[in-house]
């Protein structure tokens, strides 16, 4: 049986740049379109490889500059044949012109139930205000969802949330699952989609996404899958990733590695076929699904080209 995938990117204009005091436009093309290497590429990408992909927009920024540069990205995303769900970080909802810095709590998890649903439910309707259809599934920024999380969710109509990361957890990640639950699962009033994880070395796991994984340790994870009989895999980037952290140029580590993924699930869409969450695939359930175990040979390797792109691509131009 094929192994769907859920090829995601969380797409948001980025916290920093905006603290920096960075106007508008530099923001927009920081975080959305940096160095020619952002959504725009991507969507390129994945075009080229027949693959679909789940944007996850944050539009709490609209709160604070308007709808306009939420709508252009929406836009995009729409026209280029790819789907736009819900992403959320709340700490836009106290963002000051007299004081770029001042935000409020940064993750969902630090407000009680009542406040998350009414800050998923502004947050979908500023969404449909920028142009998105109805949202069906929701990752919670920095992956910081709890219970309380998915019971409203649950209650405003969401059939699936994206936030379970057991590398993340519990400092960030707070579902009430295993760190190592990577199959999808029937909980709390919706199906969870936790986030594909590797086991870098002994006891340590690692998320599958771009900037965290080299091309042979993606390889490995989908051959893993596939022979395992996965129910799913989930893999993250970002808007923004393609480019280094201050969005000035490409960070050449990990458009490489972009680029090879698609390739990848471009040649093997027949065992490893990319869904959209309006798609409704059906999904095996409660499965026992178990990450790829490590391998000092690939991590090895990957930390080697880690330092590269620390020292070297990362750098501002």
């Amino acid at each position: 049986m094929p192994t769907p995938v859920f090829l995601t990117v969380d797409t948001e204009l980025i916290w920093r740049h905006h603290a920096d005091g960075c106007d508008l436009a530099d923001i927009y093309d920081r975080s959305f379109e940096p160095a020619g290497v952002g959504v725009g590429y991507q969507l390129a990408r994945l075009h080229d490889h027949g693959l679909k992909a789940t944007f996850f927009v944050d539009p709490m920024p609209a709160l604070f500059y308007g709808l306009d540069p939420i709508k252009r990205v929406v836009a995009a995303i729409l026209e280029a044949g790819q789907e736009v769900q819900l992403h959320l970080h709340p700490n836009w909802t106290a963002a000051s012109a007299a004081d770029r810095q001042a935000y409020a709590r940064f993750n969902l998890t630090q407000y009680d139930r009542d406040e998350q649903q009414a800050l998923i439910a502004g947050a979908r309707d500023l969404l449909i205000a920028a142009g998105a259809p109805f949202p069906i599934a929701f990752r919670a920024g920095n992956y910081a969802a709890n219970a309380d999380t998915l019971d409203a969710l649950a209650a405003l109509g969401f059939d699936y949330d994206s936030s379970h990361n057991g590398s993340m957890q519990p400092a960030l990640s707070m579902v009430d699952l295993a760190p190592e639950q990577i199959a999808p699962v029937a909980h709390r009033g919706l199906i969870e989609v936790p986030v594909s994880l590797i086991e870098e070395r002994p006891g340590k796991l690692r998320t599958f996404q771009i900037c965290a994984l080299s091309v042979d340790e993606m390889a490995a994870a989908l051959d893993h899958a596939t022979e395992a009989g996965h129910a799913l895999v989930t893999i993250v980037s970002h808007g923004f990733e393609l480019a280094n952290r201050a969005g000035t140029r490409p960070n050449a580590v990990h458009v490489r590695r972009f680029d090879a993924l698609c390739a990848l699930l471009g040649t093997r869409r027949e065992a490893l076929p990319t869904q959209h969450f309006a798609d409704r695939p059906a999904l095996a359930l409660d499965r026992g699904d178990v990450p790829l175990g490590p391998s000092a040979y690939r991590l090895y390797r990957r930390q080697a080209e880690q330092l590269w792109s620390n020292l070297i691509a990362e750098r501002a131009a």
